[in-house]
């Protein structure tokens, strides 16, 4: 069933990356560049906020860890790349970072999965709504730099919310702070890993991480049986 509150977050950005996109096509390469050092470095600020939120800093290192392995076996950030090669030009550089960083940054976080959890239970949308705004804002900066990658991850924003929306009454125990802390922790430490690629200080292939978002609430669980 479709829900308001996601196709609202959606059209925000679908609008806010189109935004950006006729206004980055107005900007020089050096003044973008300036962009990519401002991203890069609030994105560093964003991580180590989500970071810092961390219940069990051995959970988050073991999610990362074999959450690294898992995608650097299935090759995640390969196939992302094959994927965003479809839909980029040879003159867009970065394409598939700027897609999993917008996905990461729309989807990643307690709004999120507080705003999509209370959507699916109650019908409130009201977080999504507030979300949207600021999704929407982000995506017109974002897209200046990074053009149609932006506007790809949409795609991203409306399927993982829906999912979320969707199978709300079984993900509630993600709310719970010994889930939600050590899940937006890890969120931020790929965040981060992202944030150094942008700032070219080492090539990291951070869309190899994901998975650990779905190993750090199994590890959650297996610490409180102990």
């Amino acid at each position: 069933m479709l829900n308001l509150g996601v196709l609202v977050n959606t059209i925000a950005v679908i609008l806010g990356s189109l935004l950006g996109v006729l206004i980055g096509t107005k900007v020089s390469e050096r003044y973008k560049d300036t962009l990519f050092i401002s991203i890069g470095a609030i994105t560093i600020l964003i991580g180590v906020k989500m970071g810092i939120s961390a219940s069990d800093f051995l959970v988050v290192l073991g999610s990362l860890a074999v959450g690294g392995l898992i995608g650097e076996w299935l090759k995640i950030e390969e196939n992302i790349t094959r994927f965003a090669n479809r839909f980029s030009r040879k003159d867009e550089k970065d394409f598939a970072t700027g897609f999993v960083f917008a996905i990461l940054l729309f989807t990643i976080g307690p709004m999120t999965i507080l705003g999509c959890i209370d959507a699916g239970l109650t019908g409130n949308n009201q977080l999504l709504y507030v979300k949207s705004i600021m999704d929407g804002i982000s995506s017109v900066i974002l897209a200046s730099v990074y053009g149609k990658s932006i506007l790809a991850s949409s795609i991203g924003v409306y399927v993982i919310e829906g999912g979320l929306v969707v199978f709300s009454s079984l993900l509630r125990f993600l709310t719970f702070p010994m889930y939600i802390h050590d899940f937006t922790a890890v969120g931020g430490a790929i965040i981060i890993m992202i944030a150094i690629k942008l700032l070219k200080l080492r090539e990291i292939k951070a869309g190899n991480f994901l998975p650990a978002l779905v190993i750090v609430p199994f590890l959650d669980l297996i610490k409180t049986l102990f």
